[in-house]
């Protein structure tokens, strides 16, 4: 599926080495201001060449807000983001054409549907996730206008908690023809108590569901999350108090459904498959051969990840903050015919 959500539904479209990538969001709100000033300063984080520790490629993912935009307020039509593709090196990835790449989504792309794009991945490249950010630049000035903030940090890269030891590692792997992976925690202040469903739409069930589709991430938790197995209950529960909860053990969410606590949210980033080191692998005729992966790649993806991560979790808000919207409202409806 190429759309997320229920409310504010998001649809991607375009390739990694295609001529754009761009995202069309239906139930965006209308009457709030919005440009593409809002927008770029997302993109900008996550683009590639800002330094010698990522990817090579220079895009300069330039946004034009194509519809849904009328004197700089949303009008409630679909909006239509896109970013042209500039820096397209097809050449680099002839000899793939023919062969799987170890750790991407070659072999499972072309066994679902017999055919695949071999440039850069195309539509399972990283590079998607520019229309991703985009739409999550929207939603998280919306959430910011209610008083919702998400931020996100680096935790670790390969073992490593300080920031320098982090930078040393990305330059070892990339040195090495190699790369390294880590985790990366998004948090959201201001969010009020009352967001997500119980059973199936749990909040913290939709963002984790969200979070691992991203391509790079393998693992997502919640509050102490696996930490939470080493704990009793006697710790791990948050006691309640006349001005709060004590702790946050749990990560903001408690039933699925939102505490008004900080949410916190990590996520295991694996190491970018695309590296320079010879590799085993097979041919799309089952002949095994030895691969070494030319063109430009990020040593490290972690760093590029953090804005999509936390464009995830702004889209996954939103929805459930406009869901919430709803509820309320048929709840209020109910309640004024029974009177």
């Amino acid at each position: 599926m190429n759309t997320f959500g229920r409310s504010f539904r998001v649809t991607t479209f375009g390739e990694s080495h295609g001529k754009a990538l761009g995202v069309v969001i239906d139930g965006c709100p209308p009457g709030f201001s919005l440009s593409e000033g809002d927008i770029q300063p997302f993109l900008d984080r996550r683009r590639p060449g800002k330094s010698p520790l990522e990817s090579p490629r220079r895009e300069p993912d330039r946004v034009e807000i194509l519809s849904g935009l009328f004197q700089g307020k949303t009008t409630g039509a679909p909006l239509t983001m896109m970013v042209l593709n500039q820096d397209i090196r097809e050449e680099d990835y002839q000899e793939l054409e023919e062969i799987f790449r170890p750790g991407h989504a070659d072999f499972t792309y072309q066994a679902k549907y017999g055919i695949r794009d071999h440039r850069g991945g195309g539509r399972s490249s990283g590079r998607e996730t520019v229309a991703r950010v985009a739409a999550g630049a929207v939603a998280a000035k919306y959430l910011a206008g209610n008083g919702i903030q998400i931020t996100g940090r680096i935790l670790e890269i390969h073992g490593k908690r300080d920031p320098d030891a982090m930078v040393k590692e990305i330059e070892m792997a990339r040195d090495e023809g190699d790369s390294v992976g880590g985790i990366a925690e998004v948090l959201v202040s201001g969010c009020p108590a009352g967001l997500g469903d119980p059973v199936f739409s749990k909040l913290d069930a939709l963002l984790a569901h969200a979070l691992m589709g991203i391509g790079a991430v393998k693992g997502v938790e919640i509050g102490e999350g696996f930490a939470a197995v080493r704990m009793k209950g006697s710790t791990h529960n948050d006691a309640m108090t006349r001005q709060g909860f004590a702790t946050n053990h749990a990560g903001g969410i408690l039933g699925g459904i939102s505490t008004g606590q900080e949410i916190v949210a990590r996520i295991a980033v694996k190491p970018t498959p695309s590296i320079a080191k010879t590799q085993r692998t097979i041919d799309r005729r089952g002949k095994e051969v030895s691969i070494s992966i030319r063109g430009r790649h990020d040593p490290c993806i972690v760093p590029r990840i953090l804005p999509v991560a936390e464009s995830m979790v702004a889209l996954v808000i939103l929805d459930a903050f406009l869901e919430q919207a709803k509820y309320r409202n048929l709840t209020r409806e109910s309640k004024d015919a029974g009177s």
